[in-house]
């Protein structure tokens, strides 16, 4: 169970506390076409084995040198120099920062950090272990931070796997997640949900939360779970959200902010093989879906995009995929593979990000097209075109072979912004963690 996992990631990582040394991968800028992909920057590692993984990633709208990430379990990282050195630092609050880390920056420049809670310092059941989503924030990039505001707690429930969407024009939060009956559970009883939350205080306080799916699952973390909410703002502050259960993804909106939500979710790509698939070598994996809005002033202004994998193709060959909706939502793409390899190998763990100066769509993923094993790239899919196209270019300059004992995270990031693109992922070599990214400009 998770809870048992983080355990042992807590206990190992306090052991683990040496400072973070920033390492560099030292190669020639490799020209792709419309990208340049430049090194990779080892932002921090582990040696024992569990830790650093599921990690986030920022650029700042108001200086794009500014960039934050994080990773669990309570790791915080800031860099002023577009991403070529980090400070490292340990997040604490009297709330508890226990894992499932999301980092998002403001247009006035703050940047906001949701968690998930432990304010007992137990790890397992407790009356408040989980019980609620925080968020911290910090006014001087990372150098400081509140002890943290969140949505109100629901009872003993289980909160858990949130994301955050900033509109640029209002910086008002918009947050969604997973609420359990009881995390783990297989009594039918218990039910899982999706919630929603917003700030029009830039986090200082939050909405009481609200149910926005019309379907419940079960508790047991699974594909019949209904998980994987990520929200996204449109260019007149339309809400978008989607989330995977029963081999399907649905999708709800907004017109007024988040006060009222569409009575019936719509179906709008199935999943075959569901949200949570196995992958060799990785203890647990899924392909839960991604929602981004072009705001950009470019010819796809206020396209819908939403990406995630699959195995419809096979449990030995999953794919990444991308739809679109030109007409908020009403109508969608028919799925457009993005993996440019040819059949019979693994992709997965895919993220995705719109540049809102350009449009342009980066995806990141892992890659197993060159191997027959279970060695692992890391790739970036790009396209100009509103996602009819993409490149694929390999981004790690250094393949690894994940360790399926240790805990891998169940997600990554990527952050793209005035033509710079920041992914960041985890690398797992023997019995070290680390968190990667890459330095990547768009021409």
């Amino acid at each position: 169970m998770k809870n048992i996992r983080l355990l042992l990631i807590s206990i190992l990582t306090t052991i683990a506390w040496a400072a973070c040394k920033t390492s560099k991968i030292s190669v020639a800028n490799i020209d792709s076409g419309s990208l340049t992909i430049g090194q990779a920057i080892r932002i921090d590692s582990t040696q024992f084995g569990f830790g650093v993984c599921e990690p986030s990633i920022c650029i700042s709208p108001v200086n794009k040198d500014h960039i934050a990430a994080a990773s669990i379990l309570d790791w915080s990282y800031t860099s002023t120099d577009g991403g070529q050195t980090w400070n490292k630092t340990g997040l604490k609050s009297s709330l508890g920062v226990y894992g499932d880390p999301v980092v998002r920056i403001d247009n006035d420049g703050v940047i906001y950090y949701a968690h998930l809670s432990n304010p007992d310092g137990m790890a397992y059941r407790s009356e408040s272990f989980l019980d609620r989503i925080v968020v911290q924030r910090s006014l001087d990039h990372g150098k400081t931070w509140t002890d943290g505001s969140y949505p109100a707690v629901r009872g003993a429930k289980d909160q858990d796997k949130q994301w955050m969407a900033i509109d640029p024009t209002s910086n008002h939060i918009y947050m969604t997640w997973t609420e359990f009956d009881k995390y783990g559970s297989e009594e039918e009883v218990d039910k899982s949900r999706i919630l929603f939350s917003k700030s029009i205080d830039q986090g200082l306080s939050w909405s009481d939360p609200k149910s926005i799916s019309q379907y419940e699952g079960d508790c047991v973390d699974d594909d019949m779970t209904t998980e994987g909410a990520v929200p996204a703002v449109g260019p007149k502050g339309e809400l978008y959200v989607t989330w995977a259960f029963d081999s399907k993804l649905y999708f709800d909106k907004s017109y007024d902010k988040g006060a009222t939500w569409q009575e019936e979710d719509q179906i709008i790509a199935n999943q075959p093989g569901g949200w949570s698939y196995d992958i060799p070598g990785i203890s647990r994996c899924n392909g839960m879906p991604v929602t981004e809005v072009d705001l950009s002033e470019g010819p796809y202004k206020g396209t819908i995009y939403v990406n995630w994998s699959d195995q419809r193709n096979g449990s030995d060959d999953t794919d990444i995929w991308l739809i679109s909706s030109t007409d908020q939502g009403k109508n969608w793409t028919k799925p457009k593979r993005v993996n440019t390899d040819g059949p019979g190998s693994h992709q997965f763990l895919t993220w995705m990000d719109v540049d809102p100066t350009n449009g342009a769509i980066a995806i990141v993923f892992y890659d197993r097209r060159h191997y027959e094993n279970e060695e692992t790239d890391v790739y970036l899919a790009y396209s100009t075109d509103g996602g009819q196209t993409f490149s694929n270019e390999k981004i790690s300059q250094q393949s690894f072979t994940p360790n399926d004992q240790i805990f891998f995270g169940d997600y990554n990031d990527i952050s793209a912004f005035d033509g710079r693109i920041r992914p960041i992922w985890t690398q797992n070599d023997g019995m070290v963690l680390s968190v990667w990214t890459a330095m990547i400009e768009s021409k």
